[in-house]
């Protein structure tokens, strides 16, 4: 029952490994400095956002799980005596790929593993290309802190995820993310997207009685000659159970935020918003389908 510290970090990643591992490892201190006792980097964060095309020379960069990013975040957890939350392109084996999540203990070893179930398909967001869904289910890690959820970006807008991850015991969710407006919408639904993508997040929060934290990254990426790219918006926020932004960062600056997990005070807030409690578990069958017939 006792509080603990998470932290998201906000990064412009438009680079290669070579530079974002050592970047993402050092922002990773930093947030540890800053009294963070668990700690997550936003989506895919070893590279640039290769899936504005399709072209079957990114798979490159894909690792297995225990690969060489795990293992110097795995020494970074130890060192630091922190719970890391490493987002990755996982090579599985040949041909299957996904878009994972590897949460680290303190102790350096591997707390739980996440790979994304909902994969997107949109203009720049070619994901369906490089990732398998998700074969694992939605889970939770029983860290040395606490109890976590993580799911990943595209996962944000659907409720049962975020449902199926609470009733697991989670106290905090995470989202690593990598999302953005295309710069020629900006203008027209920018505003209107970015509330959208915070608002879904915070109901996650208030229906689930949890604690959410949501890890962007900042920055134009625009690498084709065809393209304007994405322009990240940033606005990294952490979530109290209520649905309280407790902090947020800017659209276009490299920042941690950080937040303290009050396990009692979510208790208290279930207790008093006993949605968990009240839900018609018998009354729900027809929510695995894909449409209903009236």
């Amino acid at each position: 029952m006792k509080p603990y510290q998470i932290a998201v970090i906000q990064l412009n990643l438009n680079d290669t490994p070579e530079h974002n591992l050592p970047k993402c490892q050092e922002w990773v201190e930093k947030a540890s400095h800053g009294g963070a006792q668990v700690i997550c980097l936003p989506e895919l964060c070893a590279s640039h956002y290769f899936c504005q095309e399709e072209d079957a020379a990114n798979f490159s960069l894909a690792e297995p799980l225990h690969g060489p990013s795990f293992q110097t975040f795995s020494a970074l957890a130890k060192r630091l005596g922190v719970v890391i939350i490493l987002p990755f392109f996982e090579r599985r084996m040949p041909g299957v790929y996904h878009n994972s999540a590897c949460t680290i203990d303190q102790d350096g070893q591997e707390a739980g593993m996440y790979r994304k179930m909902h994969i997107p398909d949109d203009p720049l967001f070619y994901e369906k290309f490089y990732f398998t869904p998700g074969d694992a289910g939605f889970t939770t890690a029983k860290t040395q802190f606490g109890r976590i959820g993580t799911l990943i970006c595209w996962d944000q807008w659907f409720p049962e995820a975020a449902r199926l991850t609470a009733l697991q015991g989670a106290e905090a969710l995470f989202y690593p993310t990598a999302i953005g407006w295309l710069p020629k919408e900006k203008d027209i639904f920018g505003n209107t997207q970015k509330e959208a993508w915070m608002h879904a997040m915070q109901g996650h929060a208030v229906c689930n009685g949890i604690y959410v934290a949501a890890a962007n990254r900042i920055g134009l990426e625009s690498y084709l000659p065809h393209s304007d790219g994405i322009e990240f918006w940033g606005s990294s926020f952490i979530s109290g159970p209520q649905g309280e932004i407790l902090a947020q960062a800017g659209t276009d600056t490299e920042e941690i935020l950080y937040a303290e997990v009050d396990t009692k005070h979510l208790e208290n807030i279930r207790q008093n918003w006993p949605f968990l409690r009240d839900r018609r578990v018998d009354a729900y069958e027809a929510i695995n389908q894909r449409a209903i017939k009236p």
